[in-house]
C-alpha cells in the first residue's frame, strides 16, 4: 500500500505526517510505503525549524526530509491521499479528478472526533510558536494512530 499526505508546502503538516506516520509504520511491521508532497511547495525546501524540533520529541527525525510539489509527485501511483485539510482535498480532486475515491482529509478518513476539535482540517502552524507545532503535531499523531488501526483491520 502507497499513502500520500498532503499540505500547502509539505514543510509543517504533511512532513511531520510523513515522518510520523513512517515510524508507527516501522514499529507495528506494515506493509505501507509513506509519501508526502505540498500543492504550493517549492521543491527542496527544508522543514520548519519548528517542525523539526517537534518531531524530536516523538522521536522522529525529519531533518533530511525535502519538500515536494503536487506537479512532481508520485500522487498517480498512491493507493491513498490523505490531506491536511479540505481545500487541500478539493484542490488535488480538481488537478487530478481521476483520484477522487482515493482523497481524503485525514480527520475524515478516521472519522476524528475530538472535543473541541469540530473542524475537519488541521490548522497550519506555520509562523507561529512552538505550542502551535505540537499541538498540530498531537492531532496529527492521534490521526496516524487511528490510521494504523484502520488499515491493520483491512
Amino acid at each position: 500500500m502507497k499513502v500520500m499526505f498532503i499540505c500547502t508546502g509539505n514543510i509543517c503538516r504533511s512532513a511531520m505526517a510523513h515522518g510520523l506516520f513512517k515510524k508507527k509504520v516501522l514499529d507495528n511491521n506494515l506493509d505501507i510505503e509513506v509519501y508526502s508532497c505540498g500543492i504550493y511547495a517549492s521543491i527542496g525546501d527544508t522543514p520548519t525549524y519548528e517542525a523539526r524540533r517537534v518531531m524530536e520529541e516523538y522521536g522522529v527525525d525529519i531533518k533530511n526530509h525535502k519538500a515536494t510539489n503536487i506537479k512532481y509527485s508520485d500522487i498517480k501511483k498512491m493507493d491513498l491521499i490523505l490531506c491536511a485539510t479540505a481545500s487541500h482535498k478539493y484542490a488535488v480532486i480538481d488537478i487530478y479528478p481521476e483520484l477522487k475515491d482515493k482523497v481524503f482529509t485525514m480527520k475524515e478518513y478516521v472519522n476524528y472526533k475530538r472535543e473541541n476539535h469540530y473542524s475537519i482540517d488541521i490548522k497550519d502552524p506555520w509562523g507561529y510558536d512552538i505550542d502551535t507545532y505540537r499541538s498540530c503535531a498531537s492531532e496529527i499523531d492521534e490521526c496516524l494512530e487511528l490510521l494504523i488501526n484502520k488499515l491493520k483491520i483491512q
